[in-house]
């Protein structure tokens, strides 16, 4: 059949017509709807049309499409007609922004690249595009096969395609700095001694780290505590929470190259003395770039259980100080808990566990789900599990193969990253940890039909946790034969069960922040947020935003309306609106609709199978109860989680998604800005993006 040679596109530029992206886009509106059609013969009737034009605009063409459908199929003309519509909006939009987009992805994900991904020259202006950062990426991280004597052009076209197509995303730091002097990692964990020299080092360090977009965590536990005898001035100490303020306004005056906010974690051992002020440090308006969390060990967990005093121990002489009762402040814990979200709990025992080299975990990273030792740092990515389902199944080939690459990706990015410190590059060069981990996690369920809070999820997360972590051990074992093993291969846990191993840890399931927006999908391993909500995008512009899944599950059966979809934002969960069928609210459920339980034991369904940590936010109602909230801490020490954090909604003075008609409240304690994360163990404040 004859057609036009070219097509004008929006810009004025010439294009060669090619057909079948039409048939493409009306397959794609059937679809949504279900309907049985011939999108092959419905595309010839559009093209058919056509001849009356020389040259057909875009817009021309769709008008057509449109006409053609609404002849015979009103159904599928009417998802055409709204995919066209938001895909107008979207340009909009970009188009105010001035955001150039070669892959198509949706507005929050162009306007986060643009502001903090997107290279930019000295006059602040864009100068690439997203293809062209992904092909950045790649080219930087496939050089480290040239050491290896591999094919790295091919290995660029592995590493850019599983970007390109949202399949996997590493670390914001990798994305923002491949290519550049800066270095990639994202997680950080530095030491801090008992001496002011060690001390004002580690701000020092954390400045350098935090300049080029890294998170960093450190252990408190170490310094005297407040009041206790300082020999060489003969005066007397101020305590971790003191100085922990000083590593607070450091962060507070670094902007990472412009691009975020730094963001940390302080551990504190739960034998110091200084115990209790730590817990309650973030009652009072500071420590705004922190996270908190108790590292407990298990003989205090059974001494809470059973009531019991406990030793505080004095870490510059190592004897007792006093006692304290055990099940008192682990209450302390969760009341604080209850009033902003901090502190979360560390099992640090638990964690040195499961840690396959010999030398103690003491900290993690901000969000907690990378435990690591003194100078040691950790790049992370994270495999878009909405992107492996095929006909209502999962694609476990296709998810094989991009484990694989994305192992090997991960690896490469050790090799090619200038580390900002020598101490850093000699610790993580000597162990070569990686974190491999999922987003998108709730958009799968989704597509395969099954409640986020069911034993059926439970179940599949566990299965798909141990298939990843399986597949990612045997590529590193693959490399380990290849490149040869982690250095202190030998001195560690894996030499029993493998003759190689290339990297010391191979999986972490990080919050996936921002990365999940620019992959279009939800975040992590958590539950939807929402269903549909409203975001400020612009000067007084509110853009309505609908999971993509249930805006084509609506169409598809009918229900769909701007009105319902506005209703739902209001209401922030639709469970309690009539016109939608029960079967698909039981699916579509949100972070508040879930019992809390349910959180923890997703996170430990798939802490099973993780190397390192999970991290993962137990989103609570604003009416939830301290109670609530020491029960759901136990729970996850019982189920051999690694830590564990909790929300309580509005329990902060901003946050950044709002549902419904709830607002913050206003604060009691403290002013401090509330990043939400999506989910972080230890608080969901700092900008876990990671």
């Amino acid at each position: 059949m004859p057609y036009p040679k070219y097509i004008k596109k929006r810009t004025g530029e010439l294009e060669k017509f090619n057909p079948k992206k039409i048939q493409a886009a009306i397959q794609k509106a059937i679809n949504a709807v279900n309907e049985k059609a011939d999108a092959k013969e419905l595309a010839k009737k559009v093209i058919k049309s056509l001849k009356i034009f020389k040259i057909p605009g875009v817009e021309e063409i769709q008008d057509v499409v449109e006409n053609v459908l609404s002849q015979k199929h009103e159904r599928v003309a009417k998802a055409y007609i709204l995919y066209r519509k938001a895909r107008a909006h979207a340009r909009n939009i970009k188009n105010f922004f001035k955001i150039k987009d070669d892959l198509k992805l949706n507005v929050n994900a162009i306007k986060v690249l643009e502001e903090r991904y997107l290279l930019k020259n000295k006059k602040g202006e864009v100068v690439e595009t997203p293809t062209q950062l992904f092909k950045r990426v790649a080219k930087a991280v496939a050089a480290a096969d040239a050491k290896y004597g591999k094919n790295v052009k091919e290995t660029e076209k592995a590493f850019f395609e599983v970007m390109k197509n949202l399949e996997f995303l590493p670390n914001s730091p990798t994305l923002m700095n491949a290519g550049t002097s800066l270095q990639l990692s994202a997680c950080f964990v530095l030491p801090v001694e008992d001496s002011l020299v060690d001390i004002f080092n580690a701000v020092k360090y954390m400045a350098l780290i935090q300049q080029s977009g890294g998170g960093t965590g450190f252990s408190f536990s170490h310094l005297r505590p407040r009041g206790d005898l300082v020999k060489s001035t003969y005066g007397v100490a101020s305590g971790p929470v003191s100085f922990m303020k000083i590593f607070d306004e450091a962060t507070e005056t670094i902007k990472q190259a412009g691009k975020r906010r730094g963001a940390n974690m302080a551990v504190l051992n739960c034998q110091h003395p200084d115990i209790l002020d730590f817990i309650t440090a973030k009652t009072k308006p500071v420590l705004n770039n922190f996270n908190l969390s108790v590292a407990v060990t298990n003989s205090f967990m059974k001494a809470v259980k059973a009531r019991k005093n406990y030793n505080l121990i004095n870490p510059r002489t190592g004897k007792p100080v006093r006692k304290l009762n055990a099940y008192n402040v682990f209450n302390l814990i969760a009341f604080s808990a209850w009033q902003n979200g901090d502190p979360g709990m560390l099992f640090i025992d638990e964690i040195n566990r499961k840690h396959p080299l010999r030398e103690k975990i003491e900290a993690t990273n901000p969000c907690g789900e990378q435990p690591l030792l003194p100078y040691e740092s950790c790049n992370l990515g994270s495999i878009n599990l909405s992107k492996f389902i095929t006909k209502g199944k999962i694609d476990w080939q296709k998810l094989q193969g991009v484990i694989k690459t994305a192992v090997h990706f991960l690896d490469n990015v050790i090799d090619v990253n200038p580390f900002p410190l020598k101490q850093i590059k000699k610790v993580t060069e000597a162990n070569r940890k990686i974190g491999l981990g999922v987003m998108g996690f709730a958009d799968m369920l989704i597509q395969l039909g099954i409640p986020y809070n069911s034993q059926k999820a439970l179940k599949l997360a566990e299965k798909l946790m141990k298939f990843i972590q399986k597949t990612a051990r045997k590529k590193s074992e693959e490399l380990g034969r290849q490149r040869g093993s982690f250095p202190n291969f030998k001195k560690s846990k894996l030499k029993n069960k493998y003759k190689f191993m290339r990297n010391a840890t191979c999986t972490t399931v990080a919050p996936t922040g921002t990365i999940s927006i620019i992959a279009g999908c939800s975040s992590g391993i958590e539950p939807l947020f929402a269903v549909s909500f409203i975001r400020n995008v612009m000067q007084n512009v509110k853009l309505l935003e609908v999971n993509y899944l249930f805006e084509n599950m609506a169409i598809r059966q009918g229900f769909y309306s701007q009105e319902l979809m506005k209703e739902i934002a209001k209401k922030g969960s639709i469970q309690k609106i009539k016109k939608i069928p029960k079967a698909i609210k039981k699916i579509f459920v949100t972070a508040l609709d879930i019992k809390p339980e349910w959180h923890v034991k997703m996170q430990a369904a798939f802490q099973r199978h993780v190397d390192n940590a999970v991290s993962k936010t137990v989103n609570l109602p604003h009416n939830a109860t301290k109670k609530d909230i020491a029960k759901i801490y136990w729970l996850a020490y019982k189920l051999k989680c690694k830590g564990i954090t909790v929300y309580r909604y509005g329990s902060r003075s901003k946050q950044v998604l709002y549902i419904g008609s709830v607002k913050p409240l206003k604060p009691k304690y403290t002013k401090a800005e509330v990043h939400y994360s999506g989910g972080c163990i230890g608080g969901p404040y700092s900008e876990c993006v990671y």
